[in-house]
């Protein structure tokens, strides 16, 4: 038997720091005409608008956000301001 102790990574900021620059590295790095579907991503406001700043610095633009069950209500509020948001009519979240 081994014995396995479960931690944290550190602190939520580095989390997110964590997981945006591993999605920049992607970002960047792909074809410009490469279609693409992101789930889980962007999970936070911050995240949003720092996706939204990469686009725009490739000079892109995404044609649709989905949100789905749970989705952070902020996020939900940003792509809807931005007229993104695909809502289903009668849904319920």
């Amino acid at each position: 038997m081994q014995r396995g102790i479960s931690r944290s990574r550190g602190p939520a900021a580095g989390n997110e720091a964590s997981i945006l620059a591993l999605l920049r590295r992607w970002f960047f790095a792909r074809k410009p005409d490469a279609g693409f579907v992101l789930t889980d991503f962007p999970a936070t406001l911050l995240q949003a608008k720092v996706f939204d700043e990469w686009l725009e610095a490739r000079g892109e633009k995404i044609d649709a956000a989905v949100a789905g069950y749970g989705a952070s209500e902020p996020v939900v509020g940003h792509y809807r301001t931005l007229g993104l948001l695909i809502e289903e009519a009668g849904a319920t979240r």
